[in-house]
Formats: structure tokens, C-alpha cells, sequence
């Protein structure tokens, strides 16, 4: 099984998702690690209670992003990590994790990437009127919500919907799609390694 960690910043309802996907076999991994950048978010509470070893720390008590990214690394690398699932973590990946784990970091969006990247997607959608918003898997590069799209699947905003509405939609959506793409990703990481080994 691929062993994975998933990175979250807040209440890590994804995070959930993807440990529910592998525990029920339709992922073909294990969650070996949850990292975390926010001390005391409810996402650390989940990891408790599914079992995951937890790295929880604050960006603030190191000197730079390479730094704590460093500290991340090792402990990656301590727990055997060959993927990594960004569930809600907050920050740009840095160029030490992009190196370390290239083409094996995926991010979950609430949009259709390029439209509404960044902070407060929904927030965004709602602002420009749009009937139609969504959810994107992509790979992470250096960029905000500009790596390679993986998969996409769109939400209805109808007139009545709030904005607890549309994100209940988007939520709904993102436990489905997320864990169907994470398990898609690790059989395509399989076939292009054993076409490695075979060219040796």
C-alpha cells in the first residue's frame, strides 16, 4: 500500500475522507502521517482518533519556510512517505517539498481551476454571480492553484443557495472526487515506476 500524508490547516474534512477511503479499501494506501500547521485545529482531533501519527507545529518558531519545510521532509522521510494529499493546508508549497516529493503532491480546490484560485474560492464565485462553481484536483507546482489538473467536477449554485448552501455542495462533492483521484494518482505513480524498472 502507498503510505501517505495528508497536510491540513483547519478542520480536515477531506482529511477524513481520503482515512475513511483507505480504511474501506477503495484507496490503496494508508494515511501515515498528518501534518499540521495550525496547533490545535480540529484536523489534529481526526488524526488522534483514526490512530495517524501527527506533526503539528508552527511556522512562527522557525526562520523560514525552507526551514520548517526541512523539519516536514524528515519526518516525511521518517514515516516512509510517497504521497502527499493537501486537505485544507493554508500555505504555498515551498521549493524543499516541491524537490523532494515532485509530481507526488495533489491539492483539492472549490472551484474550476483557473477560475476563482487563491483564498475564499466560494467567496469569490458568489461575488461574480456565476450559476456554475466546482472542485479541482491538481498536481502542486510553485504557482497558487496552477499545477496540473487531474480532475474536475462542477456545482450548481442556484439562486435560493447561501453560501453555507454552496459550500454543503462543494464539501459533498470533494469527499467523493478526492479520494477517487487520490487512488487514480497511485495507480498511475505504479504503472510509470514499473516502466522504470522495466527499462532498467
Amino acid at each position: 500500500m502507498t503510505k501517505i500524508a495528508v497536510f491540513a490547516s483547519g478542520n480536515g474534512s477531506n482529511f477524513q475522507a481520503v482515512s475513511d477511503a483507505c480504511r474501506g479499501g477503495s484507496i490503496d494506501g494508508e494515511i501515515v502521517l498528518a501534518v499540521c500547521d495550525k496547533p490545535g485545529a480540529y484536523v489534529e482531533t481526526r488524526a488522534e482518533k483514526s490512530e495517524v501519527p501527527l506533526f503539528s507545529f508552527a511556522p512562527k518558531n522557525f526562520e523560514s519556510k525552507a526551514a520548517f519545510e526541512k523539519k516536514i521532509v524528515g519526518k516525511l522521510k521518517e514515516h516512509g512517505v510517497e504521497l502527499i494529499v493537501l486537505a485544507g493546508y493554508m500555505r504555498l508549497i515551498g521549493d524543499t517539498l516541491l524537490q523532494a516529493y515532485e509530481n507526488r503532491i495533489l491539492n483539492i480546490h472549490p472551484s474550476l481551476l483557473p477560475a476563482f484560485p487563491g483564498l475564499d474560492a466560494v467567496g469569490q464565485a458568489l461575488a461574480a454571480g456565476v450559476k456554475v462553481t466546482g472542485v479541482t484536483v491538481h498536481l502542486v507546482d510553485s504557482g497558487m492553484d496552477t499545477g496540473p489538473i487531474l480532475a474536475q467536477k462542477p456545482v450548481t449554485i442556484e439562486q435560493k443557495d447561501t453560501r453555507d448552501d454552496v459550500e454543503a455542495k462543494i464539501r459533498e462533492v470533494e469527499h467523493q472526487l478526492y479520494p477517487e483521484t487520490v487512488q487514480q494518482w497511485i495507480e498511475t505513480i505504479k504503472e510509470s515506476d514499473e516502466r522504470c524498472l522495466n527499462e532498467r
